[in-house]
């Protein structure tokens, strides 16, 4: 779930740096979720839930 969510993070942060032009705060705060999403992700391993 993680990975998923860091994935759609960073595309859109890739849409908001490239295209819509977006403050250049908003697109920080994406990749830094996209990056502890990520960190969790990879922390976190597999689960059986």
């Amino acid at each position: 779930m993680f990975l998923i969510l860091a994935i759609v993070l960073v595309v859109l942060w890739l849409g908001g740096f490239f295209v819509m032009h977006a403050s250049s705060l908003f697109i920080h705060i994406l990749l830094v979720f996209a990056v502890i999403s990520l960190v969790m992700h990879l922390l976190g391993g597999r689960r059986t839930v």
